[in-house]
């Protein structure tokens, strides 16, 4: 009796939850989880279910179901298998933070995704990434090169049949043409402050304004730079008795938890993109418990 995930969005409508149930009570499935929301500003409904077949139906089974019962209809579902590991693949430049923290979070189980492969621009964490036996690529990246070294990013990506790429502090813009390729399965972190700090020195500039919140944001990933929906956020309190030194370490642990919360949530199909936002529900009942167990 497997677990599985359905995931349902549609313009809102009345009798979707209605139908969806009844079909799933006819194949004798258990729900377990339910999440819903009706977000009437874009005019979607989304739902997410974890359910288990008690008469062993299969996901096939399931799926085709469930298809009869919404022909005709725009409601869009997706059964979900938790135990098949999501590839991805990850970027980073020279900031190895998040790279390190998801790393060591995928080796004991706490983020159960299939690294496929990590790409750089630079040869910093080559040693790092085959110790443990995960496949490193160093593209170089100029002006001159972008469209060629972005075709061997792709490339790489395709050929490892990879459904998400993490910018663990890629440094690089992507192109519009590779945003609009991967859309919704490009996931971004970055730094959040108020007043908003560009550059080379970010945290370096908040403590010269004496700010009192630093955070992170992570967001997937669109044409307008940093400006896709938001996916998790976090901040941490600084005082005028820390230094520029204490910004930077504050900082680089918000962003390592950001960014796998973020990734916890689209590789549990939890994240739903509703305009230029997204709709974001809470982990399913011993979520991270039967993980870590695993």
């Amino acid at each position: 009796m497997p677990q599985l995930i359905l995931t349902v969005s549609c313009p809102v409508r009345t009798g979707v939850v209605a139908t969806i149930a009844s079909v799933l009570a006819k194949a004798g499935c258990n729900i377990h989880d339910s999440s819903q929301f009706t977000d009437l500003q874009n005019d979607r409904f989304f739902m997410r279910l974890s359910l288990m077949s008690e008469q062993g139906k299969t996901r096939d089974d399931l799926d085709r179901d469930l298809r009869d019962a919404t022909e005709g209809t725009d409601i869009v579902h997706a059964f979900h298998d938790p135990c098949e590991k999501m590839k991805v693949v990850i970027m980073v430049s020279r900031f190895g933070h998040c790279l390190n923290d998801l790393l060591y979070r995928w080796r004991i189980g706490a983020l159960p995704i299939d690294i496929v492969a990590v790409i750089s621009n630079h040869m910093d964490y080559q040693k790092v990434v085959v110790n443990h036996d995960l496949p490193f690529h160093c593209i170089k990246v100029t002006k001159g090169n972008k469209a060629r070294a972005e075709a061997e990013q792709m490339r790489i990506v395709q050929e490892a049949g990879a459904e998400l790429i993490v910018l663990a502090r890629y440094m690089q813009v992507l192109s519009d043409e590779m945003c609009r390729k991967m859309s919704g399965r490009i996931i971004n972190i970055h730094h959040s402050f108020l007043p908003s700090f560009k550059g080379a020195n970010p945290y370096r500039q908040a403590f010269d304004r004496g700010v009192k919140l630093i955070g992170a944001t992570s967001h997937y990933v669109t044409a307008d730079l940093d400006e896709g929906p938001i996916i998790e956020q976090d901040t941490v309190r600084v005082t005028h008795a820390q230094s520029a030194g204490d910004y930077v370490s504050l900082g680089r642990d918000v962003e390592s938890q950001v960014l796998a919360r973020a990734i916890h949530a689209h590789i549990h199909r939890r994240v739903f993109i509703s305009g230029d936002k997204t709709v974001v529900f809470p982990a399913s009942p011993n979520e991270y418990a039967s993980e870590r167990m695993g």
